[in-house]
């Protein structure tokens, strides 16, 4: 394949029966996750990234549409390719009376996975010279890394990961996020479920945004994101500048100390006008919406249009 997809879903859709009938989880989900790096998949609780990451994993049965994982047709594929495959969707079942590595031994034996794997994923995932502590000692954060090193021992080329921070402390959340960053920067292609947008946009390449099941946006986080048409300008002078910048047809708005400065011109221009004029700058930087204003925008207006749909 070029450009290969390592992830490919095509009009998507999981229904549940409930009391009051029909429950659409997941609909007409178009999902393409390429290789290499680490790709965000955000959404609000409830919005169906549990349910499709199941369905990916065949722990789920889609009601329509198809599945890919590396090109194979899945659930009925999924045996030819899971050994490729690393999950962590909960919490593993791990002896608390057992060290790091003695718990990770277990699995190794019952997988036939050589030890040497166990260094590797130990120090993948920051736990060498931690491995000898008891389970039951780890922090929840040591306990989600441990999680994922146990998905590691299999040496997949894609690892999907459903809300690895929840519960976490900064601290925690921190060294998840150095172990992802790491993965995807390995070569491992993550395919990494959150809501902690602060945290997907440090790490993340490229994202896709559901609302209710259906796909919202996706593509590189930079085009999400757009390019700059705002900038904060901070000079000795701020009146003397905005009024320079707005005689020459910039959009200003003062902003205490510094000025916002709107306009389609490159930043040069910027820089130009105020040295003619004699007013040197101190900063000038690009301001960008970043993920979870974009995220926000995006969520909110498809419930409002989701909520009117429901009322026809």
């Amino acid at each position: 394949m070029t450009a290969e997809l390592v992830i490919e879903t095509t009009g998507l859709r999981k229904e549940f029966r409930t009391r009051r009938g029909r429950r659409v989880a997941v609909e007409s989900l178009d999902l393409a996750v390429p290789a290499g790096g680490v790709h965000g998949f955000l959404g609000p609780n409830g919005s169906g990234k549990t349910t499709t990451i199941r369905m990916l994993l065949g722990l789920a049965r889609a009601t329509r549409g198809s599945m890919r994982l590396f090109g194979t047709p899945v659930p009925h594929g999924l045996p030819a390719v899971i050994d490729r495959v690393g999950a962590v969707v909960e919490m593993p079942k791990f002896s608390p009376t057992f060290t790091g590595r003695q718990n990770l031994l277990l699995l190794a034996r019952t997988r036939g996975i050589t030890g040497d794997r166990i260094d590797a994923a130990l120090d993948t995932v920051g736990l060498t010279g931690r491995d000898g502590d008891r389970y039951r000692a780890y922090s929840l954060g040591m306990k989600q890394r441990l999680a994922i090193a146990a998905t590691l021992l299999k040496d997949p080329q894609l690892l999907i990961l459903d809300e690895p921070t929840n519960g976490l402390d900064p601290a925690g959340i921190r060294e998840i996020r150095d172990t992802i960053r790491s993965l995807g920067e390995s070569g491992v292609t993550v395919l990494l479920s959150s809501h902690i947008l602060a945290e997907v946009q440090q790490i993340c390449t490229s994202v896709t945004i559901i609302g209710n099941g259906r796909m919202l946006a996706s593509g590189k986080v930079d085009d999400l994101l757009g390019a700059s048409s705002s900038y904060r300008v901070a000079v000795p002078d701020v009146r003397a500048a905005g009024s320079r910048l707005a005689a020459l047809g910039f959009t200003v708005h003062p902003d205490g100390r510094t000025l916002r400065v709107d306009t389609d011109l490159p930043p040069s221009d910027i820089t130009r006008a105020l040295a003619e004029y004699g007013v040197w700058l101190e900063e000038l930087t690009p301001l960008r919406p970043d993920l979870e204003t974009v995220f926000l925008e995006l969520t909110s207006a498809d419930t409002l249009g989701h909520e009117l749909r429901e009322d026809r």
